[in-house]
């Protein structure tokens, strides 16, 4: 099929003034609408992103993304970290103890989590100024406490504070007796999330000493990725690794404490992706109807058309040509504005005066260019579809009933 006479006159009607005044209302309507919905489709898309993105660098930063522990009273062998480091995503391995406990100071008493690490192998993203980390020395008993937690409690560097582990509990006499031991305080850490009010970092021997096990042994590995959202496809693979050597250990990974988190984030983020994309659905329903009124004023051009030979299928194509055109010029307007404000986000809304995470925090960003394709291929099959029923209406003009009264 020629389309190159079918796309001229698509052309010339596109350029062509409106005879209809409505039509061209609506016609404008609809690239508006592709306009606005394509461009906030961008703009949210991509601090949806950066919101992400940060959530995950603040949280799966400072918490085991990857663990494996041994099953009661067993240690892992030590040859399994050169195992685990074979693999692709595994970008270290160190031995882990944790614990929940309770943390006491003057001001109250508050539940931690509490992360034995070893400093020189820590891989902690986010925490910012690592001092305090490499501080924590085998033996020496110091903490290192979240901003907030450390605000709860009213506490500082060099403060003492009373840990109470929930492991190691021994009975006596008298009833269970919880493992307690007084820290000092090295340091505080400031991530921006919920970690600061729940996380403390200990020496890994002592959170060993901590919950009453040997000094000897390591009952725990935790694994750094690099990218913590592929845990969840590494936990088969690893226990077809500890399978094959008769480990008999378990995998777990931040899913299980955290994954909410993410869950609620990527609903938000979907569910405002398909609000936006309504906005381009009306609009795609506004080139139907401006196509329909041009197929009602060019009945007569397209019975003279089909008269000198013109097919079905390109006078179906002329009209296609005709909304794929207001298509265009709404994708275009939409993405240059929307890649444009999103690039220059947090300096539009600072010569503004508004301030959405509060003064001085800056919105994060990620601009996407899998998204981008997305929302360009997603509006360009939406207005494509819209054009096929004013087309199927201009292919089935009777040229004979049309031109009878002519």
């Amino acid at each position: 099929m020629n389309l190159r006479l079918p796309c001229l006159i698509g052309w010339r009607y596109w350029r062509a003034k409106k005879t209809n005044s409505f039509a061209s209302f609506i016609t404008l309507f609809a690239v508006m609408g592709i306009f606005l919905g394509v461009a906030a489709l961008i703009i949210v898309g991509s601090v949806m992103n950066g919101l992400e993105g940060q959530l995950k660098q603040r949280i799966l930063g400072a918490v085991p993304q990857l663990v494996i522990n041994a099953a009661p009273e067993q240690n892992l062998p030590t040859s399994l970290p050169q195992q685990l480091m074979n693999i692709a995503a595994v970008i270290d391995v160190a031995p882990n103890a944790a614990t929940q406990a309770m943390i006491q100071a003057n001001d109250g008493i508050r539940a931690i989590q509490i992360y034995g690490i070893d400093p020189k192998q820590a891989n902690l993203t986010g925490i910012g100024d690592t001092r305090a980390l490499n501080s924590l020395v085998a033996g020496e008993y110091r903490i290192v406490l979240g901003a907030v937690l450390a605000n709860q409690l009213g506490v500082r560097a060099n403060d003492v504070v009373r840990v109470i582990s929930g492991d190691g509990v021994v009975y006596s006499p008298l009833g269970p007796v919880p493992s307690q031991r007084k820290f000092t305080v090295a340091g505080v850490f400031e991530m921006g999330s919920q970690v600061d009010a729940h996380v403390a970092y200990i020496n890994y021997q002592d959170a060993r000493r901590l919950m009453r096990l040997p000094s000897d042994g390591i009952s725990s590995y935790r694994l750094y990725l690099s990218d913590p959202f592929q845990a969840a496809s590494l936990v088969d693979t690893i226990k077809t690794l500890l399978a094959k050597d008769n480990i008999d250990a378990s995998v777990s990974d931040w899913r299980q404490d955290y994954g909410h988190l993410f869950a609620a984030v990527k609903m938000e983020k979907t569910m405002m992706s398909l609000m936006l994309s309504l906005v381009v659905a009306v609009a795609a329903f506004n080139i139907v109807s401006a196509l329909v009124i041009m197929v009602v004023d060019k009945t007569a051009d397209i019975a003279v058309l089909k008269t000198q030979g013109i097919s079905h299928m390109q006078s179906m194509a002329i009209f296609i040509v005709q909304g794929s055109l207001n298509a265009l010029v709404g994708l275009g307007l939409g993405l240059s504005v929307g890649i444009l404000i999103t690039l220059n986000l947090n300096s539009i809304m600072s010569s503004l005066g508004l301030s959405i995470l509060g003064a001085g925090t800056q919105l994060p960003v990620i601009l996407s260019p899998w998204q981008l394709m997305i929302i360009t291929l997603g509006t360009l099959l939406i207005t494509l579809l819209a054009t096929l029923y004013p087309a199927m209406r201009a292919a089935k003009v009777q040229p004979a009933q049309v031109l009878r009264h002519e």
